[in-house]
């Protein structure tokens, strides 16, 4: 186990992008079955308070299937997965309308968004669903993120949401996730049944003996429990994120992160940020390949995305999210990438400024050819 006191905690102040997943049991009242209005705006003030400091936060929340199921009546313990999907088509209303309130309340607009874990792992949905996180964060809203239960295939398990919040923060290379939880953090043991657990405030490194001490899920509508958590850490420090079990019963709870309230911080990977460019540049073989002039040559260089304008010429065939191969024009290697484009509407657009693409495709897509967080200079 490696965890200790001596590591910089991360400053959610700070954070370019936020993450923050909120799980059944913190948005739904048990007792009534309705939203709790009052947690959910003191929720949507701490958001408030983020961005008017320059974070960009984006928000997964569970709840859909929670404000749903007495009102259809399905109050047994396990329910079909027909009935969780009907529940979660009615309960989906009900919970976006909670949390378009609350955010309206401090000025903000909220953004519906239904995912699924498959949306993250296919490199066309994950593109598309990228772009619209940026772009929806470029435009000052707060994406409301769920996941799609209506269309799931396999049975739907809330703790989903935790891993999907990972994804989400990988996805859109947050600098860290928040699980606000039912508990302060991580300890040794169920700190419930064994008054001796020790809490551990950070967490360097994800052994197999910290992720052993994941325990069984909690009663009640959530049923993620510390196992999911502890495997969402993997995936989001993994992709270079900071992860946070924190504390979500009581109000503010972001702003009570910042006054020092104690959670459990896992540090992410020093390679988590280079991890996904390691594997665009050394694991998938190009389709295609874009002949670049010397002007967009020196700027891959310097860091920048690859715009039509420097693209002389599109060899081979490809679709958009696969890989291509950036070469001079004596055919040298420069970069590999994914591309943002099929191959067809990258030779069309080619050798032409952004602002023409709509005008040439009949319709407007990335400015980049490929977006520099897809692109690895050799």
């Amino acid at each position: 186990m490696k965890s200790g006191p001596n590591h910089a905690i991360p400053d959610l102040a700070t954070a370019r992008r936020l993450v923050v997943k909120i799980g059944s049991a913190l948005v739904v009242d048990e007792r009534t079955a309705a939203p709790r209005e009052a947690w959910l705006a003191s929720v949507a003030a701490d958001v408030a308070a983020l961005r008017a400091r320059g974070t960009e936060v984006v928000v997964v929340s569970s709840g859909a299937i929670a404000l749903a199921r007495r009102a259809l009546g399905l109050t047994r313990k396990r329910l079909k997965l027909e009935e969780k999907q009907a529940a979660a088509a009615v309960g989906q209303i009900r919970l976006a309308g909670a949390w378009q309130a609350a955010l309206a309340g401090h000025g903000l607009a909220a953004a519906q968004l239904l995912l699924t874990l498959e949306d993250s792992e296919d490199r066309r949905r994950y593109l598309n669903a990228r772009a619209t996180l940026g772009t929806l964060l470029e435009l000052g809203c707060i994406p409301v993120i769920n996941e799609n239960d209506t269309v799931a295939t396999a049975e739907i398990r809330f703790g989903d949401n935790d891993r999907l919040a990972a994804r989400v923060a990988e996805m859109i290379a947050a600098d860290a996730l928040v699980l606000l939880s039912d508990i302060d953090g991580l300890y040794t043991a169920d700190p419930k049944r064994d008054q001796g657990a020790e809490h551990l405030p950070v967490i360097t490194q994800l052994t197999e003996e910290i992720m052993a001490m994941g325990g069984d899920p909690p009663p009640g509508y959530s049923s993620g429990g510390m196992r999911t958590k502890l495997i969402a850490a993997r995936i989001a420090t993994g992709a270079g994120s900071a992860m946070a079990i924190a504390l979500g019963k009581r109000d503010n709870p972001l702003q009570a992160m910042q006054e020092g309230a104690r959670c459990t911080w896992f540090l992410p990977t020093p390679e988590g940020r280079t991890a996904r460019k390691r594997w665009i540049a050394g694991s998938l073989a190009p389709l295609g390949a874009l002949i670049v002039d010397e002007g967009a040559a020196r700027a891959l260089a310097r860091g920048s995305s690859l715009l039509p304008a420097g693209v002389r010429r599109v060899e081979g065939q490809f679709h958009r999210g696969d890989p291509v191969s950036v070469r001079d024009s004596e055919g040298r290697e420069l970069a590999r990438g994914l591309s943002a484009y099929d191959a067809e509407d990258a030779g069309r657009i080619a050798g032409h400024r952004s602002e023409e693409i709509e005008a040439i495709l009949g319709w407007r897509g990335r400015d980049e050819v490929v977006h520099r967080d897809d692109l690895v200079v050799l």
